[in-house]
């Protein structure tokens, strides 16, 4: 059975506050931990009004603490706006206080715009280019084996899960290179889905953490009692995208009937492409689209992303989702 896990952005919503959005991030994780979901990852974001995780490691603990078995992690951390030793620390302290459970996927884009971006890394001079090296510095951290002359605490000998996130084809390069697990993000940037796999697999080279690839893709999905609810709820994403692409990042607004008629075919061309890694329906719709999708990349692990305006209609998709990725 391929593998699924749950990326979450924790969304601050139309007339709603960061408390209300964390108090459901813990309230999802608790929920995806029933339904077999592997792994609850949060994102780096900064600079968004409608993302309430942009000091992700804090809300990795809140979630850790939330829950009991479930892997909790980042999806992933932006490492050129952090020194790899203060990355070591910070979740060597989540692999003490969730031992075994931790994962920390790794990321060189910014997570915001270019002037949010040069207040976190002022002084830091980090633009990416240094990711490489910065990926082997904070793995000899939890190794512990001495190569930087510094001793991370916490952090030495953490058993944390090393992964290289990308959307294009230099993390795939680099996590075949390393010989990490790779995640892809598909789902809001699926253009080069298809040549980062082969790049991936083709390359990977065995590791002492990882014998063979193991490709991670997300995935939107959003379900309902049938297509039509489905494709009412998915309007909140869809409006929050365009905002996005449009310069202005919006909090997750309510859904609306007949969004997409509303949009000109520019619009829809644009919202075809970007979330054309989705699955939007009733069951049986979602099942066929998540079967089509695992059938066409063969992925290990599907990173599921279902953003809703609602948190019971979301906790309802991922119950969805997860029967479906079970039926497969």
């Amino acid at each position: 059975m391929t593998a699924y896990s749950l990326l979450d952005l924790v969304p601050i919503v139309q007339g709603g506050n960061a408390a209300q959005a964390l108090a459901n991030a813990a309230d999802l994780a608790r929920h995806a931990e029933t339904l077999g979901f592997t792994r609850y990852w949060v994102a780096e974001h900064h600079g968004m009004e409608g993302i309430a995780s942009a000091a992700t490691a804090v809300v990795i603990g809140h979630v850790g603490a939330a829950t009991s078995t479930i892997r909790v992690g980042a999806g992933g951390i932006m490492l050129p706006n952090h020194s790899p030793l203060q990355v070591a620390e910070q979740f060597g302290t989540l692999d003490a206080l969730f031992p075994g459970r931790v994962d920390l996927g790794l990321g060189r884009a910014p997570g915001s715009d270019q002037r949010v971006s040069a207040a976190i890394r002022r002084g830091m001079g980090g633009d990416g280019n240094e990711f490489p090296q910065d990926v082997v510095e904070l793995q000899s951290y939890f190794a512990d084996d001495g190569r930087t002359g510094i001793r991370a605490t916490p952090g030495a000998g953490a058993d944390v899960a090393l992964w290289i996130l990308g959307s294009s084809l230099f993390g795939a390069q680099l996590a075949a290179a390393l010989g990490l697990p790779y995640a892809f993000a598909s789902h809001f940037a699926p253009g080069l889905l298809d040549e980062a796999i082969d790049v991936y697999r083709r390359n990977f080279r065995p590791s002492a953490a990882l014998a063979r690839p193991h490709l991670m893709l997300g995935f939107n999905v959003f379900g309902a009692d049938s297509d039509d609810e489905a494709e009412y709820l998915a309007s909140s994403q869809q409006q929050a995208f365009v905002a996005i692409r449009t310069g202005r990042g919006i909090q997750l607004p309510p859904p609306v009937h007949g969004y997409r008629e509303t949009l000109g075919a520019q619009g829809n061309a644009m919202l075809g492409q970007v979330l054309s890694a989705s699955a939007i329906g009733g069951p049986e719709t979602v099942r066929s689209q998540i079967a089509a999708f695992v059938a066409r990349t063969g992925a290990d692990e599907l990173m599921l992303t279902s953003a809703m305006f609602d948190h019971d209609a979301r906790r309802k998709s991922l119950t969805i989702a997860a029967e479906a990725m079970r039926s497969l």
